[in-house]
């Protein structure tokens, strides 16, 4: 069997949701083969899948979206590196500063993926701080941006209102022979009523104002990069992933923007390990309409559909109907609701109630 889930945000990671159906399973079929497979959707947990995949962890000393010194850690494996935006950007490690939160310790990350050797660099860009269109980032590799007066403009997308100049003169020349593969699972672009200020910086603490300020300011930066640059990221589908990190790797470092669930399945071997499974299992806290938009166990499901294999969903809400759930290729879904109707205790104890969950759903799939 398979075990493929995804987190349990807020409560329980990957490997704890994976851990815990093992468990389960082990409990009622204790000569059961289990291998297990966490997977991410290209935020928290894309550099853990890849450390459970066989890459090398290297910790990273760099900054947080408010500039502090943090401890990253990066995954390697030969000439690929995977890095995680939000373990240098992410919206867990500082107050929310909308118009500040810089990508600046991003961009640290990245040279030291490429100082590890890497030649092919995996950025999951999920749960950012920032709303700064990759700004910082692209500094801290060498590039400057400049007002009227020829001056570096400080962190954060505020900043971005004032700007005058892309200068990619200084751009560390290594990046020229590196390929650069942002994982991610929106499509918005990069500005507008659909774009990463208004969608996504009230998430970040901005309140309408700043985002009408950090919008206005991305259409300046938006306008700068295609006068300077002559690469008009505004309107391509991913572009405003992380607060617009993906246009301002689009733009200068010549990024494809993949969806991260189907590249983190590709990545820790989902296929090859479904090949003649009994069964896969996977989850998310929610299994819901967004998981049919791109989320990594609806990936899992269709992999699992495709190797011919039965998929099940454990999630702690379900709220897809039978038909949804067979159209994505799961066989059969379940929530904690099922073994505790307490939202409270399903949200403190999700390992435990997750455990009796598959001990009791997945008998009856074999």
């Amino acid at each position: 069997m398979v075990i493929a889930p995804d987190k349990f945000k807020g409560s329980l990671d990957a490997d704890g949701v994976a851990g815990a159906i093992a468990a389960g399973i082990a409990s009622v079929l204790p000569d059961a083969e289990l291998l297990l497979r966490p997977i991410a959707d290209g935020g928290d947990g894309t550099v853990a899948a890849a450390v459970r995949a066989g890459h090398r962890p290297q910790v990273v000393a760099t900054t947080g979206p408010d500039g502090a010194p943090v401890q990253a850690t990066i995954a390697v494996d030969g000439a690929t590196a995977v890095v995680e935006l939000a373990t240098a950007a992410g919206l867990a490690q500082a107050p929310p500063a909308p118009l500040t939160a810089t990508t600046y310790g991003v961009g640290r990350l990245l040279v030291a993926a490429v100082d590890a050797g890497a030649r092919r660099i995996v950025l999951g860009i999920g749960g950012s701080a920032s709303t700064d269109g990759g700004a910082g980032m692209l500094q801290a590799l060498g590039v400057r941006l400049l007002d009227d007066t020829g001056a570096e403009l400080p962190h954060g997308g505020a900043a971005l209102a004032r700007l005058d100049r892309v200068d990619v003169g200084g751009l560390d020349a290594r990046f020229a022979g590196v390929e650069l593969v942002v994982a991610s699972d929106v499509d918005n672009p990069l500005t507008g009523p659909h774009g990463a200020a208004h969608v996504f910086a009230p998430q970040k603490g901005a309140d309408p104002d700043q985002v009408r300020q950090l919008d206005a300011a991305l259409v300046r930066y938006a306008a700068v990069l295609r006068r300077d640059l002559g690469v008009d990221v505004a309107g391509r589908p991913g572009a405003g992933g992380a607060g617009g990190t993906a246009a301002g790797a689009m733009a200068v470092l010549g990024a494809s923007v993949v969806s991260g669930a189907d590249l983190v399945c590709e990545l820790v071997g989902l296929a090859d390990a479904l090949a003649g499974a009994s069964l896969a299992v996977t989850g998310e806290g929610a299994l819901d309409a967004q998981t049919l938009h791109g989320k990594g166990p609806a990936g899992v499901a269709a992999r699992a559909r495709d190797a011919g294999v039965p998929c099940l969903g454990l999630a702690g809400v379900l709220r897809l109907d039978p038909a949804q759930l067979a159209s994505a290729g799961f066989t059969a879904a379940h929530a904690l609701a099922e073994v505790e109707p307490d939202v409270a205790v399903c949200l403190a104890e999700p390992a435990r109630l997750l455990t009796r969950l598959a001990a009791r759903t997945v008998p009856a799939l074999l």
